[in-house]
């Protein structure tokens, strides 16, 4: 639910002119936010690997490893401008979209629906962090045990009760938007009768009533055929979902 770590080039002027980055530039990024502390608990160094030097991100109990030449690479590819400033400001953006450790994720995760990893336009619900304005997806490490993804899935869906929103009526068309977890919009939908019952309230035409659902947008409520134009007419990838099935949606 994120987009890439570096973000779109500024304009056409940035595409046009290449430049390259240092991984000397990204390993003084690095010695600067390690001397700064980036955020409580994140602990970033700098260790000799059989092919470089590897950034090592360590965070409640869960550490990441990537190599510097590597990162330097990616930002190349993205027309990172090769300046401290460009290139500092890419390795946050990097440490934005850093994996969520399992204990994150059991303190504050919420869930909402994603793509399903392997299945083109299909649905399916997903653990997400909010960080840095983001939704960032939480994948259980290795040492996750099953009680344990089972209790932190638990967890965000019960958080996802208490993600508060709106409902805007526009004609035939309902539009829940939420108002305390920006992008979380679809957490709504863990609850589909306390939604449906809303736009009952406000005189919505409910006897067939569909979500009309993109990840990390507001999520569009209406009768079949009103659904199935919204999706035609979306400028992003969308799915329509009767509400029966909402209950059956499986984890990602």
């Amino acid at each position: 639910m994120t987009d890439s770590p570096f973000g779109s080039p500024a304009g056409l002027l940035r595409r046009l002119v290449r430049t390259e980055v240092d991984p000397d530039d990204v390993r003084d990024a690095v010695d600067h936010l390690a001397g700064t502390a980036p955020l409580p608990g994140l602990r970033l160094s700098v260790a000799d690997g059989p092919r470089g030097e590897l950034l090592v991100v360590e965070e409640a109990g869960r550490t990441s490893r990537v190599l510097i030449g590597e990162l330097a690479a990616q930002m190349t590819r993205a027309r990172v401008a090769g300046t401290p400033d460009e290139v500092l400001a890419a390795l946050r953006r990097w440490l934005d979209h850093r994996p969520v450790p399992d204990a994150v994720a059991a303190a504050a995760g919420v869930a909402v629906l994603d793509w399903a990893e392997g299945r083109a336009g299909a649905l399916g619900w997903r653990v997400v962090v909010r960080r840095a304005g983001l939704l960032v997806p939480w994948r259980p490490s290795r040492n996750a045990s099953l009680p344990d993804v089972h209790h932190t899935r638990s967890a965000a869906w019960d958080r996802s009760l208490a993600v508060e929103g709106a409902l805007r009526v526009e004609g035939p068309v309902g539009l829940w938007t939420t108002t305390s977890v920006p992008g979380a919009d679809s957490a709504v939908l863990v609850a589909p009768g306390r939604l449906l019952g809303e736009m009952r309230a406000r005189g919505m035409r409910v006897r067939d009533v569909h979500a009309v659902v993109t990840p990390g947008r507001p999520v569009a409520c209406a009768e079949a055929g009103v659904a199935r134009r919204l999706v035609a007419e979306a400028a992003d990838l969308s799915v329509v979902l009767p509400w029966r099935r909402i209950p059956d949606l499986g984890w990602s």
